[in-house]
């Protein structure tokens, strides 16, 4: 059954990995498309940057005699198409010439378009030192004498392009999350309907069997049968009716009683003391004062016996049991250590899940039921605290302490 997990395992990093490989074949994609964009952008500066400089050369008389109006009229269409692409012209000391395109703190003065307020001037100032930075500027050689540049910001549909990509991959990032975590939580939620549904019915069909048992047992005192047989057949009754009330406070919040940590985990290991390998060497060390638990008796008694029968299990009979009672911060902490074949790192969660085993006829039920028992009836929390492999591992539980 534990391969159950490790499948699970395997195909949960074979999804993120492909999920990778799909994110980053996406983001490969739209990055060839901005730089597509970009190439475009530039070659149409390049072409504005042309038309300004014919239009600077002509206006400085060099080309004069050869540019007509119908030129001088084509070049400023040029200029005017572009309404998108922020610009700023500049000559060899760095004076602004040319703006467009900007979203300046001012408005522009219609009857004095070449007048730029001084908080604009600001502005465009602080653009062109972040712009100098950049690669996007063109350089236009008017004359041997007058050089003048062309700086020039992405747009904002290329900007926009530009993050599309990232704000996609979070959407479907957080998308698959809400959709993953949604069905975990279904998933889980009827897990636990059939976890309640199974073991009510077990408590019930428990239920008729055990009364005629004990109807049975006062039939033999009344014929004389040997009372040391009747007293053990009424102490099998008894675990037998203790089993179905366990069976029966699962699936509902048991009345939780004060109990003191020592005498329970004590009593809890009496009826396993017997029934355990006599080569099994169990050891229990408590702390001199009795710590105050809230627990449901017969709920916590069937942890402290599904972790024994576990360490048993796992030193295949042979082997050492140590449980220690301790304190610390407000809680009673309960160790279980044994000295059997150990757990992976990897699986110290995954023993808790329903089905994981390791033997050959297990269920792979009983951890599962003592980490319910624990966290959810008791607020508590079990763990693996330490396991190595062919050497033992040790479980921890935590319980708050009474007030």
């Amino acid at each position: 059954m534990s391969n159950i997990y490790d499948r699970r395992r395997l195909w949960k990093i074979i999804f993120i990995a492909v999920s990778l490989i799909v994110a980053a074949f996406f983001l490969v994609v739209s990055n060839n498309l901005v730089n597509d964009l970009s190439e475009q952008e530039r070659a149409r500066m390049e072409i504005w940057a042309n038309a300004t400089k014919e239009i600077a050369m002509a206006g400085m008389g060099s080309d004069s005699t050869t540019l007509v109006n119908t030129d001088i009229d084509f070049l400023l269409s040029i200029i005017e198409e572009n309404r998108n692409i922020p610009v700023l012209l500049v000559d060899d000391s760095d004076n602004i010439i040319l703006h467009r395109n900007f979203r300046l703190p001012e408005p522009v003065d219609e009857t004095m378009p070449y007048y730029i307020s001084p908080a604009n001037e600001e502005f465009l100032k602080h653009k062109l030192s972040s712009m100098k930075g950049s690669r996007n500027c063109i350089e236009l050689n008017i004359d041997s004498n007058t050089v003048q540049r062309l700086y020039y910001e992405d747009s904002d549909l290329l900007v926009r392009l530009s993050i599309f990509p990232y704000i996609q991959l979070v959407v479907m990032l957080v998308f698959i999350a809400i959709v993953y975590f949604a069905v975990v939580s279904m998933k889980k939620a009827e897990q636990n309907k059939v976890w309640v549904g199974l073991s009510k019915e077990t408590a019930h069909q428990l239920g008729t069997p055990i009364s005629s048992l004990m109807a049975w047992t006062e039939v033999l005192k009344e014929t004389g049968v040997d009372s040391e047989i009747v007293a053990d057949m009424d102490k099998d009754v008894h675990r037998l009716s203790i089993i179905a009330d366990r069976f029966s406070k699962i699936g509902s919040q048991p009345e939780l009683l004060l109990c003191y940590i020592n005498e329970t985990v004590a009593g809890s290991l009496e009826y396993m003391k017997s029934r355990i390998s006599k080569r099994v060497e169990l050891t229990m060390h408590f702390p001199e004062n009795e710590i105050p638990v809230m627990l449901s008796r017969s709920l916590f008694e069937w942890v402290m016996e599904n972790l024994t029968k576990n360490a048993v299990d796992a030193m295949q009979g042979v082997g050492k049991i140590d449980i220690s009672v301790t304190s610390d911060a407000g809680k009673v902490i309960i160790d279980v250590a044994d000295t059997g074949k150990g757990i992976p790192r990897k699986n110290f969660k995954t023993v808790f899940n329903p089905g994981y085993t390791t033997k050959k006829r297990g269920w792979g039920l009983g951890l599962t039921l003592v980490k319910r028992i624990i966290e959810e009836y008791h607020r508590g929390r079990i763990y693996v605290k330490d396991s190595v492999i062919d050497h033992g591992t040790t479980f921890r539980i935590e319980l708050p302490i009474a007030r």
